[in-house]
């Protein structure tokens, strides 16, 4: 059993060393919770657990705390990806939820698996997810002032192995912050959260770099044919600096092989197997 998850780029609270070693204390206690979970729950439960308490804490971009859009609401995108099923679920640009991740993993359930937004919010209404304001004080007074223009690129996730051998990726973000309306980013695509008996990845950074270069769906085909999620995700990278891209990934393997990359050096990350926590 492993899990490693992530907590998007440092870059999108200003590098504040402070900020930077909260976020660390919040991920060690995000995993640690997790990872007790992992031990009598799939690792699609997991994923969405864990998602679940990045998402209701404040340093987050993903939930409570999201970024505001040009006009003035938040709105939030989550995926759910199961590898053993192969189900792909997830909610775009849905409003006043809590827990967009919860609402994606509802989904799965149903023929019609990704909506967006007002069928997205009447869905999550009509199955208990009441109204909830994501925006906190400090979102609000970023977005009166329009500051952190250049430090937008903030997501959560996780990627689980549980004790049967199979694996999830969840993704959630609340955007990259003054962006068109209805915007749409890479983290209820493929391209930004992918799982199948292989492999599975969660991205964060810039959507439409992850997008343009499919890179959780390209990462994990390239283990499925093979290859070490090292070395394909390392190829990835070289593919998404062709295009100058901005991304980091988190993932693991059947095999248990864990991994993450980023272009920059700045994502925060963590990773436990039972032994080992590592933070970034």
């Amino acid at each position: 059993m492993k899990i490693i998850i992530h907590g998007g780029f440092f870059s999108e609270s200003n590098r504040n060393q402070e900020t930077k070693i909260a976020k660390q204390k919040a991920l060690s206690e995000i995993l640690a919770a997790a990872y007790d979970y992992l031990q009598n729950h799939s690792a699609t439960e997991t994923a969405v657990f864990a998602v679940s308490l990045l998402e209701d804490h404040h340093l987050f971009n993903a939930g409570l705390g999201s970024q505001i859009q040009s006009d003035g609401k938040v709105r939030l995108s989550a995926s759910l990806m199961d590898g053993k099923t192969q189900r792909f679920s997830g909610v775009i640009n849905i409003e006043d939820v809590r827990n967009p991740i919860q609402v994606a993993e509802r989904l799965a359930a149903y023929d019609d698996r990704v909506l967006s937004g007002a069928g997205a919010l009447a869905f999550a209404r009509e199955h208990g997810f009441h109204y909830f304001n994501p925006i906190t004080t400090q979102r609000q007074a970023e977005f009166e002032e329009k500051r952190n223009q250049a430090n937008r690129k903030g997501t959560v996730g996780c990627v689980a192995l549980d004790r049967d051998g199979f694996l999830a990726a969840a993704t959630s973000t609340g955007g990259k912050g003054f962006e068109m309306p209805c915007r749409v980013s890479d983290s209820a695509t493929v391209a930004g959260n992918f799982a199948n008996t292989h492999a599975a990845v969660s991205c964060t950074g810039v959507g439409e770099d992850i997008i343009n270069t499919a890179l959780a769906t390209k990462i994990v085909t390239r283990v499925t044919d093979g290859s070490t999620l090292k070395a394909a995700t390392k190829k990835s990278f070289v593919e998404l600096a062709a295009i100058d891209g901005f991304a980091g990934v988190i993932g693991i393997t059947a095999a248990g092989e864990v991994y993450h990359l980023d272009s920059h050096d700045y994502m925060v990350w963590a990773a436990f197997d039972g032994s080992l926590q590592v933070f970034n």
